[in-house]
């Protein structure tokens, strides 16, 4: 009997994740590196389609992966409509033409929907699959609101991480997601999230893709506004350079020339003063957007979920956590396996313990 397998696609801005699980198991784990110089040879990343769905294609060809047993192709992404359901959802025409053309905007995982599609059409028996995208939206209604009706708050976060791990705490407490009030904290290689999960949602959180929140390793967070809208029409800058320096050249690499961890608490262990201030800064200000999350859940908290490869490092995590410490009890995941959140998400979708949603 063939056994059922998942295959796992990541794109991310220089390289493609793939991984292939049987059950629970990862079988075959690969991390494809685009040469510099043909990535820039598309003038948009979503020209990289083909070329990465050959890319995948080949290396499970090369590593002779039966690709009668894959059944489910999931990727992670996109930026598409909100999606009032957290979940799997089965990709479809219209996902495609969303991602294609970035409903709520570009980025590489943008890509991610239509590569699992053009492989599953490849295989005999695999259907394709996108879980719990950046752009689940589950906020209360009070949530949306800011001081001009024009302007509604988002809901673009690390959802992937956030439902992953609050239901790995809930199984390793016996007690059910649904049941439990958590705030979550996830810092990435990019920005930072921290939401405010009730009844199995996340009521409020911050849009941590190009807006409010803590800064972070290479986002600037939330600026003083004023000072924003002088920025924009000053003739310094144009939109690109804007939106670049708020996503990508903000936040430490602002302040101290890099966004590499590594680097970064390296300098502080030989005692660089000025890396050691700005970290405690980024620290700073994720504790207090913790803490407006504690007073979204009445400050009735079952635990403070901290995630990101950050906390690998005592300093920072001894800083924050002394900060939030009498909210509630701390729990670290500093190692969060995105393919592994994926592919189980993929799992629960085949055997029917979770819906298969339809976009629409």
């Amino acid at each position: 009997m063939i056994s059922k397998e998942i295959l796992v696609v990541y794109p991310q801005v220089n390289q493609t994740k793939m991984a292939v699980y049987r059950s629970n198991n990862i079988i075959f784990l690969k991390t494809i590196k685009h040469k510099e110089k043909k990535l820039a040879s598309f003038d948009i990343p979503m020209d990289q389609v083909d070329f990465r769905t050959e890319a995948v294609m080949a290396e499970l060809t090369e590593n002779d992966i039966n690709l009668q047993a894959i059944e489910a192709v999931v990727a992670r992404g996109g930026l598409i409509k909100p999606l009032k359901v957290a979940g799997v959802y089965q990709v479809n025409d219209l996902m495609i033409e969303h991602l294609r053309t970035g409903y709520q905007g570009t980025h590489e995982t943008n890509m991610g929907g239509i590569i699992a599609d053009k492989i599953s059409k490849q295989l005999p028996n695999a259907k394709a699959f996108l879980a719990d995208p950046v752009v689940v939206d589950e906020l209360d209604e009070i949530a949306r609101v800011t001081g001009h009706p024009d302007v509604e708050r988002k809901s673009i976060f690390h959802a992937l991480n956030h439902k992953y791990i609050a239901r790995k705490f809930a199984k390793s407490q016996a007690k059910c997601y649904y049941d439990m009030r958590l705030i979550v904290a996830h810092i990435g290689s990019g920005g930072i999230s921290i939401g405010a999960h009730k009844g199995g949602r996340v009521v409020d959180v911050n849009q941590a893709f190009d807006g409010a929140g803590p800064f972070s390793l290479s986002r600037t967070g939330t600026l003083p506004i004023g000072r924003l809208v002088k920025a924009c029409f000053s003739g310094n800058y144009t939109e690109a350079q804007l939106i670049k320096m708020i996503t990508k050249e903000g936040g430490i690499f602002a302040h101290l020339g890099t966004s590499n961890i590594h680097e970064i608490f390296e300098r502080i262990e030989s005692g660089d003063e000025k890396a050691k201030f700005y970290m405690e800064a980024m620290a700073y200000n994720v504790a207090k957007q913790i803490g407006s999350m504690a007073a979204v859940l009445d400050f009735q908290v079952d635990a403070l979920l901290l995630s990101g490869g950050i906390f690998n490092y005592s300093f920072f995590t001894h800083y924050l956590s002394n900060k939030i410490k009498t909210i509630a009890p701390i729990s670290l995941f500093p190692e969060i396996n995105d393919l592994d959140a994926l592919a189980m998400n993929a799992f629960l979708a085949l055997k029917g313990e979770i819906d298969i949603n339809e976009y629409k």
